[in-house]
């Protein structure tokens, strides 16, 4: 698909395809009366990384902090952000995980020019659906999103929820020198081929993991998002039992974590609802242990000595309300598979697989590293890329997605939820929709959704280094 570049919203401003345009009214942005001005600049700037006593480090910001600024936004009410890039180098920027209209999704070269350097960009979209979301660049992500150009964003439903408080962590991690400043080496051969840049700092909201206080007896609606590069993360909650109301923004039916470790990829969110029933002046710690060999203490939930703020649990309901999502209809579903393939483990080398090669990365040497059905597309995207399948608007798309390398995978769709339906044949329990499904090695997940917002749209790892070096594709909405 093909865009007319030509109108300019800044300098640089776009018009999507006629196809990317005409989306459905409940995706469509809306000049009202109502609608939400916001601004970020993006820019240079330092974060205390290291601790208050540590040296602060150089980042890329949004508005001056990293993570940028927590934008909540309401439930079907129109925003207007307007991007400032105050790099030396293009950006442009993805609302990862909401459901809007192609021409504001944020992939340079594929939905809109890259924002220039001292130039401008106006997203204007509606948010269909409350929950926890968040965003980043889509320019250059490996280096971007390394160096910091990410944040939360939260659309918060049209009613209250029944909790004490609302908190959220977002997770990052950082590869740091031993002055404390981000390393270089982006995008070496190892990292692209392996499990990525994993870095050696992980911190909560951009700030070294600190206590964080509670008091016995209340409710807490904790929502975890990771934005990390590659780091997977698995936290225990010792002595407490979290319970899942929400993945990827998306409401599911309220339940405990199998085994009592809540899993989250690069790019994964996670609602919980965390009630409080440790004693005054207890400490419980807030364990990651996915990686073996490498389990630390993330922070302690340090209970205050105050009374109890209720001597039993909460009584309201942990459902949150649905999302308009359109149901799938699987009787009439059209079926597609994608396989990943390559990586280290996985022979080395991609034999035989052809297709487009994009951005090159820095000791890379422009070679890929991974492939979808037996084409490598690099780099953050690119208008010529050819979809691997097209859909007619408003058919039911079931999509089986096997995973034939030795790694994980978070395969993240933009512009949709997927209804995951089973996990190597079994079934997925809870009703859970997710933009991002993390496959084990060897994994097989089924999924279906709706194609109900036209345009070409991106489906990759969000383990950056694995997209990057050829884990991405497209699909057409027509």
């Amino acid at each position: 698909m093909k865009y007319d570049f030509s109108h300019s919203i800044s300098r640089r401003g776009f018009f999507a395809a006629a196809a990317g345009a005409a989306v459905s009214c409940s995706l469509r942005p809306a000049r009202a009366s109502t609608e939400d001005e916001r601004r970020i600049k993006v820019g240079p700037g330092q974060a205390l990384l290291n601790g208050a006593d540590g040296p602060s480090t150089a980042v890329w910001t949004y508005s001056g902090t990293t993570p940028g600024p927590t934008l909540r936004l309401r439930q079907g009410q129109p925003v207007r952000i307007t991007v400032e890039n105050g790099l030396d180098e293009d950006t442009a920027v993805h609302w990862h995980g909401i459901r809007l209209p192609n021409a504001m999704d944020g992939v340079p070269d594929l939905t809109q020019r890259p924002i220039g350097p001292g130039e401008n960009f106006v997203y204007e979209f509606t948010p269909p659906d409350a929950g926890t979301f968040w965003y980043h660049s889509h320019a250059d992500s490996l280096v971007q999103i390394g160096r910091g150009l990410a944040g939360p964003l939260i659309v918060e439903e049209r009613e209250p929820v029944a909790a004490d408080r609302d908190l959220l962590w977002l997770l990052q991690d950082w590869r740091l020198t031993s002055d404390g400043q981000i390393a270089g080496g982006f995008g070496s051969m190892m990292d692209a081929s392996m499990s990525g840049r994993v870095g050696n700092a992980v911190t909560i909201n951009g700030a070294a993991p600190a206590d964080l206080s509670v008091t016995a007896g209340e409710r807490v609606r904790l929502r975890l998002a990771n934005a990390c590069l590659a780091r997977m993360v698995a936290l225990r909650f010792e002595g407490h039992r979290p319970v899942i109301v929400a993945v990827d923004g998306q409401p599911c039916d309220p339940h405990e974590p199998e085994d009592g470790r809540l899993v989250l990829a690069p790019a994964m969110r996670i609602d919980i609802m965390l009630d409080m029933q440790g004693g005054p002046g207890s400490r419980h710690a807030v364990v990651d242990d996915f990686y073996d060999g490498l389990v630390y203490a993330l922070t302690t939930l340090a209970y205050d000595k105050a009374p109890p703020l209720r001597h039993h649990l909460l009584d309201a309901p942990r459902r949150l309300p649905a999302n308009p999502l359109p149901a799938p209809d699987l009787a009439k579903a059209e079926r597609h598979e994608i396989v990943l393939q390559g990586g280290m483990m996985g022979g080395g080398k991609l034999a035989g697989v052809g297709g487009m090669m994009g951005m090159a990365m820095p000791g890379m040497n422009g070679a890929a590293a991974w492939a979808i059905n037996g084409m490598s597309m690099t780099g953050d995207g690119d208008a010529g890329m050819a979809p691997q399948f097209t859909l007619k608007r408003g058919v039911t798309c079931h999509l089986t997605v096997r995973n034939e390398t030795a790694w994980w995978h978070p395969m993240h769709v933009h512009g949709f939820s997927l209804s995951v339906l089973s996990r190597n044949g079994l079934p997925v329990p809870h009703r859970q929709w997710q933009d991002t499904v993390l496959l084990a090695p060897k994994d097989t997940i089924e999924c279906a959704f709706v194609a109900d917002n036209p345009g070409d749209w991106m489906l990759h790892c969000h383990v950056a280094d694995h997209q990057m070096a050829g884990l991405m594709t497209v699909f057409r909405v027509t």
